[in-house]
């Protein structure tokens, strides 16, 4: 099973940036996703996250200006963010767990946020 996260970049203050991640490889039914950031010299934090279900939850950091979905057929999570600030530079990565509680994880996608 592999994740692949895509969609950092550098952009300014105010903009915005959609990250995407794809499963690809054998993996038994999605329980759910989460995507996590890591500030430069800061340790990971989690960043929001869905169920299959569709239930979703955000770090308090980010309400209402990040929304995480996923498209079951396609295996792939977004998360478009928008009003983006500086301290939302980070490595962004995405996880993904299974049924059978698996976790797998991805590289991460740097967003570089300038003021």
């Amino acid at each position: 099973v592999q994740l692949q996260a895509s969609g950092g970049g550098l952009v300014q203050a105010g903009g915005s940036l959609r990250l995407s991640c794809v499963v690809s490889g054998s993996i038994s039914s999605i329980g759910g996703w989460g995507w996590y950031r890591q500030p430069p010299g800061k340790q990971r934090e989690a960043v929001a996250a869905i169920t299959r279900a569709g239930s979703t939850k955000y770090a308090d950091s980010v309400k209402g200006r990040f929304t995480i979905f996923s498209d079951s057929t396609e295996n792939t999570a977004y998360l478009e963010m928008t009003g983006l600030k500086p301290e939302d530079t980070a490595v962004y990565t995405c996880a993904v767990i299974d049924e059978k509680l698996n976790d797998y994880w991805g590289q991460g996608t740097l967003v570089t946020v300038s003021s």
